[in-house]
């Protein structure tokens, strides 16, 4: 599956492109986003073979050449996938080539759980002002409707990454959304934001639904926390079945839980729809999670119950008055909700929010609770999705490791690119344990690109494992080290360029793929076990920064594999390690290792390079 992809820039630049003048800024540039381009065909295999040649040996490395060869043949089976594919491509209805067949394969018809496989979180440092937990919770809605307002009356700037604006287009999908189940394949559905001004409030597993407009005037921030203070009262000490841990099923099983949910009830249609339909939700737990590693493997699954894992967004505030969220990643990756959930942090930390009046109105209608009739047979499907879930977190272990030694003001001192050198911390943490270097993703956002979402960044080249190997190898003089360490994050900087621009080969190669007809057999380049080795992401790899948040994550994607997602603030590196029980304290030691021993050598090379230009 795809991953998130690193933060960009909002600060409005000179654009080459015209404006639509007929929307709001959000969408201004939107007719005149390139399309997302297919590269040539001689490009991308040149790319594939240079990026494989580091994982096999030269024997394996043969045989994918030879099957690279035949693929390119003039007249071939590839020039043919490579004209299907630029066919669609130029057809004036497609917007993106792509599209479609990514979210279908890699999102909505993919059948497993959305946690802990699709479903991704943030978790926000401490509010000290904001303690009690319904203060912090109505702080937050109200930063999370001025953000909606934005989106809503599209007044929201652009994102925009060297000079150029990004695709705003899944915004549309960030508010009042719900992702659906169903077979073969789930959908998304977005409500109408005028006429739905409510949010779903959970608490003990019970749902409420809290209309945020009373006679036409929003509710003030005071007004919000009154109300989720009823809430609170009226969930009282005792917990109902809990209906969210039905989302986090099997996508088939889930679709057949929720017909059977239908079906018991005539009214559970409109209560769901309910919820569905919301703006959000907010999650009021009632546990309290202390440690980073507590906080974040709460934001991230927590127990399961007190959630709609399907509601593209959920808050979640902590009895404690810790914070976080979590994301459904189906329609929208990482960019829009970290922007999202910076500009809901920011402007609580900085004042910059308006929270209305500090009178309560009376006469605001109380929460509605949403009663559900649970049969028999719904209690019993909530058991097996109970112990599913509880089986599939008990095969997981998270860490976080918050390294506090230094952070992107040194690296960019060092001379290196942040994302590009705590690429390499994570490859050197690997080798140390594991005395070799296997496929890595890292997610590059295509953005720039009408309806873009991600491409890949092979991590792995010949020069990261050149690095690796001199880093462990004491006879290796530490300016070597240094100099093919800056060979190493400069490759990687080559291909993240490259990516970005549409111009990977990972996509391509995917589209050549659905490219064929379902009676044509599938070439040797695909069928080499070198394409399913390069493509089994033994690190599955991100970066999403915020000076507000203290956690961000996910899980693996491969089951004898690492999500490792990562910060890089300003004077701070944070990362999180998930993986079923590979030894995460050992990553986390070796990870700690390598960005101590980097920041060693790479200052050493920074001062003798120093005292040489000194000396001429």
């Amino acid at each position: 599956m795809a991953r998130r992809n690193s933060s960009v820039a909002i600060k409005k630049p000179i654009i080459p492109y015209p404006e639509d003048n007929s929307v709001g800024p959000l969408f201004r540039y939107q007719k005149s986003l390139p399309k997302l381009p297919v590269p040539a065909l001689k490009d991308t295999l040149e790319k594939y073979l240079k990026s494989v040649r580091p994982l096999v040996n030269s024997e394996e490395y043969a045989k994918t050449e030879a099957a690279v060869a035949e693929f390119q043949k003039p007249g071939g089976i590839g020039e043919e996938l490579q004209r299907r594919l630029l066919a669609k491509a130029n057809n004036p209805n497609v917007l993106n080539w792509l599209e479609d067949w990514w979210n279908e394969i890699a999102y909505f018809g993919y059948r497993d759980p959305v946690v802990v496989y699709v479903s991704y979180f943030y978790s926000y440092k401490d509010d000290k002002i904001r303690k009690n937990p319904a203060t912090r919770a109505a702080a937050i809605t109200t930063a999370a409707l001025e953000f909606r307002r934005q989106v809503v009356n599209q007044q929201l700037e652009p994102e925009y990454a060297k000079g150029l604006p990004l695709c705003m287009d899944s915004y549309k999908l960030m508010f009042n959304a719900c992702r659906y189940p169903s077979k073969p394949s789930d959908y998304e559905a977005t409500f109408d934001p005028t006429t739905n001004n409510h949010i779903t409030v959970i608490r003990k597993n019970k749902f409420f639904i809290l209309d945020l407009v009373k006679d036409g005037i929003q509710l003030s921030t005071a007004e919000i926390e009154s109300q989720l203070l009823k809430i609170y009262e009226l969930a009282g000490d005792t917990k109902d079945p809990p209906i969210g841990v039905l989302t986090t099923e099997n996508r088939d099983n889930w679709t057949e839980y929720r017909k059977m949910f239908l079906a018991a009830d005539p009214k559970h249609e409109q209560l769901l729809k309910k919820i569905e339909s919301s703006i959000f939700a907010l999650c009021l737990d009632d546990s309290s999670p202390i440690t980073v590693d507590e906080i974040s493997h709460a934001c991230w699954a927590g127990d399961g119950r007190n959630r709609y894992f399907d509601k593209s967004l959920q808050f979640i505030v902590f009895e404690n008055g810790k914070a976080g969220f979590n994301g459904e990643h189906s329609s929208m990756d990482g960019t829009p909700t970290c922007r999202l959930n910076d500009f809901i942090c920011n402007v609580i930390a900085n004042n910059k929010v308006d929270y209305g009046s500090p009178n309560v109105r009376s006469g605001l209608p109380a929460p509605q609770q949403l009663h559900f009739n649970l049969t028999s047979e719904v209690l019993s499907a909530i058991s097996k999705a109970e112990k599913n879930y509880d089986d599939l977190i008990a095969k997981h272990d998270l860490r976080v490791l918050a390294y506090e030694g230094y952070g992107k003001n040194v690296i960019k001192k060092l001379g290196a690119s942040p994302d590009a050198y705590v690429q390499m911390i994570i490859q050197l943490a690997y080798y140390k344990m594991y005395g070799t270097n296997r496929a890595t993703y890292e997610s590059a956002q295509t953005r720039k690109f009408q309806h873009g979402r991600t491409e890949v960044c092979r991590t792995v080249s010949v020069d990261s494992v050149n690095w690796v190997k001199a880093m462990e190898d004491p006879k290796v003089p530490i300016e070597a080290k240094a100099e093919l360490g800056y060979k190493a994050i400069n490759a990687h900087v080559k291909y993240m360029a490259e990516a970005v621009e549409g111009r990977g080969c990972d996509r391509h190669l995917f589209g050549l793929r659905m490219s064929l007809k379902p009676n044509e057999n599938k070439p040797a380049i695909f069928t080499d076990p070198t394409y399913a080795k390069s493509t089994h992401w033994n690190l599955s790899t991100s970066q999403l920064s915020s000076e507000y948040f203290q956690g961000y994550g996910w899980g693996e994607v491969v089951p004898d594999g690492y999500g490792i997602a990562y910060m890089i603030n300003n004077d701070s590196l944070n990362f999180n390690i998930v993986s079923l029980r590979l030894k995460n304290d050992t990553m986390w030691h070796y990870l700690k290792e390598s960005a101590t021993e980097m920041r060693q050598v790479f200052e050493y090379a920074q001062a003798k390079a120093g005292q040489i230009k000194a000396k001429l």
